[in-house]
């Protein structure tokens, strides 16, 4: 049972946002940018590490994953004590991991759940284990308000290649019979210059095209862990799923602009997270 503690009159509250997800040490993707993502757009973020990562704008050098029990403790100590608005939940390195945090969520009640499958990194490398592919389709998709994959991503959990916008919308309802609420296809990785994504309603049976230009940057690292952490942040501040993928659509636009201008490592940098607040 969660063990918060009712807010004390006259005392402003926080929009609180978990984060579960890996470490990135180069501070462009994972936890870091969850937390700067959720920090430039007004919430309070909290984390749970899954994993610690070394790598950097070039690539993914090693990864140690945290045991399923100790992260299960992180979930737990947040919710005992300070509660949470909403949830994002990105790099889960085994079954065995995305069993305990599924476990746990529904354990504490957690809502407005975000899952962005994250399997593979800007650069190429592997995040996931092989075995974690059904685990995730069986026990965090029913739970999760959205959903949000990238083209390839969605590829590995349908089983099936995409060949572009047109493959989309029918992807996004395949991928809603695991029991999201919504799903969320991201077309940044369509060859074109359309970057546009796709929402799936499943409880009104309605798609929205969300339209998007391609925006040429390196400083792309990070982008996906970005805009998820952002749609639960809004989610946290009490926006409609619809409205709150809009918002954050819009910020990882600008944030991606922004970035665009800065040079950083050798590789992939980062998106500009505070882009409203310095330059």
């Amino acid at each position: 049972m969660d063990q918060t503690q009712p807010i004390q009159p006259g005392r402003r509250k926080y929009f609180r946002v978990l984060t579960i997800a890996g470490s990135d040490s180069g501070g462009g993707a994972g936890i870091q940018a969850d937390l700067k993502t959720l920090a430039a757009i007004g919430c309070y973020g909290m984390s749970a590490i899954t994993a610690l990562t070394a790598q950097n704008t070039q690539g993914v050098r090693a990864i140690h994953p945290v045991p399923p029990s100790f992260a299960a403790e992180q979930i737990a100590a947040v919710f005992m004590d300070m509660g949470a608005d909403a949830v994002k939940i990105g790099m889960l390195y085994s079954a065995e991991l995305i069993e305990v945090v599924a476990q746990k969520l529904k354990e504490h009640g957690a809502t407005k759940i975000v899952l962005d499958p994250v399997m593979v990194a800007q650069s190429g490398d592997r995040l996931l284990q092989d075995d974690a592919i059904e685990a995730i389709r069986r026990h965090l998709m029913p739970l999760a308000d959205v959903v949000t994959p990238n083209l390839p991503e969605a590829e590995v959990l349908l089983g099936t290649r995409l060949h572009g916008l047109e493959d989309m919308p029918q992807a996004a309802r395949t991928l809603a019979r695991y029991g999201s609420q919504s799903i969320l296809i991201k077309g940044g990785h369509l060859e074109e210059n359309d970057s546009s994504d796709v929402l799936y309603l499943a409880r009104e049976n309605r798609l929205v095209w969300l339209k998007g230009e391609r925006i040429a940057s390196r400083n792309n690292h990070g982008t996906g862990c970005t805009l998820s952490s952002a749609i639960a942040g809004y989610m946290a501040q009490g926006y409609a799923i619809e409205e709150a993928v809009q918002r954050a659509k819009t910020y990882i636009e600008k944030a991606i602009r922004a970035g665009a201008e800065y040079s950083i490592g050798h590789g992939h940098g980062p998106v500009h997270h505070f882009f409203e607040f310095w330059n």
